[in-house]
């Protein structure tokens, strides 16, 4: 890995342009989930979730993830439940707090209904599996996220093997890029991510972190999701609830090497490294 060169960057969400030349966006993660991997169930009633996302907001967070769908398998939550999740949250996230809302779905249905709720960023770890879902955000002049993964949401992955998992990622994402941008989806509102943990060994995840200066370099802002990831559980044998310095140590790798948003579940410690890191890279450039 080398540290990344920034040139000029931006990202628009809804109204708001942000220069991420050399300041990351800090993504904090709301899950109304029963079954998530890191603390399970823990905002899933919606006081605990609306405490958090306080707290988030109070910590410095830029924007706020809503999902209500885990990742990897687990119990069915199928279209009217997980709207039923959702929803509602992201209408009263939109009312209480003056960021933008990002929803955390692969269903074009549900991002479709979250948009016209006011959030202005789909998050999906799909690829854009759902035929629909270009075409949902670009009719709501939406951002999205376009994740690398290499077989699909909920089904498990446990020997995935590649030739080089840097260069087809790279492949994936450009691909999925222009697929976003043919469907009418501003340049300025696309956003790639390699997906880590999803369909990689930790060695691969670890590859993709140390390699996140090439995936920069693609024309769309980099997300880097490595919080409390297992990659990093297994990398130094720790539990999911003993991951906070692995993870903020990721973050300040990924930041160097050119990820310009970071979706985490500490945004405080987050949001101080991304703070320091972005006066260094400022100073150098000045």
């Amino acid at each position: 890995m080398r540290v990344y060169r920034p040139t000029p960057i931006t990202l628009s969400l809804g109204a708001t342009t942000y220069d991420l030349t050399s300041r990351a966006l800090v993504m904090g993660i709301l899950n109304r989930t029963k079954d998530s991997f890191y603390e399970p169930a823990a905002t899933f009633d919606l006081d605990a979730l609306f405490e958090r996302a306080e707290q988030l907001v109070r910590d410095g967070a830029d924007l706020l993830d809503v999902g209500g769908v885990k990742a990897g398998p687990g119990d069915d939550v199928d279209e009217a439940e997980e709207l039923d999740r959702v929803i509602p949250v992201v209408t009263e996230l939109v009312r209480r707090f003056d960021v933008p809302i990002s929803i955390d779905t692969w269903r074009a249905t549900v991002a479709q209904a979250a948009y016209a709720e006011g959030a202005t960023i789909g998050n999906d770890i799909s690829g854009f599996a759902d035929d629909q879902y270009l075409a949902v955000a670009a009719k709501a002049g939406a951002a999205v996220v376009a994740t690398h993964i290499r077989l699909r949401p909920r089904v498990a992955d446990p020997d995935p093997h590649y030739d080089d998992v840097t260069a087809t990622v790279a492949e994936f994402l450009t691909d999925r890029r222009q697929r976003a941008l043919d469907a009418g989806i501003r340049e300025d509102r696309v956003v790639v991510d390699a997906g880590l943990d999803l369909g990689k060994t930790a060695a691969q995840s670890l590859q993709l972190l140390r390699d996140s200066d090439r995936l920069a370099g693609l024309g769309a802002p980099l997300l880097l999701s490595a919080s409390n990831k297992t990659f990093l559980g297994v990398m130094f044998d720790l539990p999911v609830t003993d991951r906070r310095e692995p993870s903020l140590a990721a973050t300040a790798l990924g930041i160097a090497a050119g990820c310009r948003i970071v979706r985490v579940h500490d945004v405080q410690g987050t949001v101080r490294v991304r703070d320091v890191i972005a006066r260094l890279i400022d100073e150098e450039r000045s």
